[in-house]
């Protein structure tokens, strides 16, 4: 098995994409501006880590990315993205990013540091119709994940890529579930890689394989696709009832996967309508 190290990250890239998809698909546009101020927040917090860091390894001890976190660093700077999630987010999270940046320190550095520990490593539980809509947790989990995604992505592209025996469904980093799938141009097909929803790392993937419960029988795993996005895949699991979300730059080699998912937000109503859960949601819960 070879392990495929992340690209650099590119957050230019980024919000180029996000600019043109949400020109070519208006029913996105409000969450890829959104989106966009945040990516600019994470670019310009990805850039200046280097000289913020200090003396200390940046690549953790023992290779365990969730080791413990640089809090002073990360506090120091949490503050300004809640200021500019509670300037350009919806007024639902705009109000508890001011919420929590009114309660300090101390509560921001428990909310990084239960994230950074436990996020993003088991599917989330389906909404009910007997959910608080005043809970809290989901708007406390996307700013420690918004916030933390450029720092777990420095981390880890400090770091050694790890030998994989066997084929695995979680991130070689840090145990993250995969957040997409991405077919990447290879002789004259494509290879499969799995993206993590934590630290943004790619690894080498069998192609017939289903990357929740391992189902391997090809008439158990389908394919979708809609006219609307001729480079996105909706591949279900008929044994377990998880869909992975792939972006297949062989068909368009412009498409940056991170940003394209969110932009197809049909793809999954449409799943979540057909009774089919993602293994892990994407940022903005598209």
């Amino acid at each position: 098995m070879t392990f495929l190290a992340t690209p650099r990250v590119n957050y230019p890239a980024r919000l180029q994409r996000a600019e043109l998809l949400a020109s070519r698909y208006p029913f996105a546009k409000e969450i890829l501006d959104f989106y966009r101020h945040v990516a600019a927040f994470q670019h310009e917090f990805y850039k200046r880590l280097p000289n913020r860091w200090g003396k200390q390894p940046v690549a953790p001890a023992g290779g365990d990315l969730r080791s413990q976190p640089h809090m002073s660093l990360l506090v120091e700077s949490f503050g300004n993205f809640l200021g500019v999630v509670k300037g350009h987010g919806p007024a639902p999270l705009a109000g508890y990013a001011r919420e929590l940046r009114d309660q300090g320190t101390a509560n921001w550095t428990e909310t990084l540091s239960e994230f950074w520990k436990t996020g993003l490593l088991e599917s989330p539980e389906p909404s009910t119709d007997d959910d608080d809509i005043s809970d809290s947790k989901p708007f406390r989990e996307f700013l420690a994940r918004a916030f933390l995604q450029p720092y777990a992505e420095f981390i880890s592209g400090s770091m050694l890529p790890p030998v994989l025996p066997t084929t695995v469904s979680r991130c070689p980093r840090c145990s993250g579930l995969p957040l997409l799938g991405v077919l990447r141009p290879e002789g004259d097909g494509g290879k499969r890689f799995l993206q993590c929803s934590f630290c943004s790392q790619e690894w080498e993937f069998r192609r017939i394989f289903c990357a929740h419960c391992g189902e391997d029988q090809e008439q158990k795993l389908a394919v979708y696709m809609a006219e609307e996005f001729p480079h996105i895949r909706v591949e279900i699991c008929e044994s377990c009832r998880y869909f992975l979300r792939t972006i297949d730059l062989t068909k368009d080699g412009n498409a940056v996967p991170i940003v394209d998912d969110l932009a197809a937000i049909p793809l999954g109503l449409w799943a979540h309508e057909s009774g089919y859960k993602r293994i892990q949601e994407n940022l903005l819960h598209t």
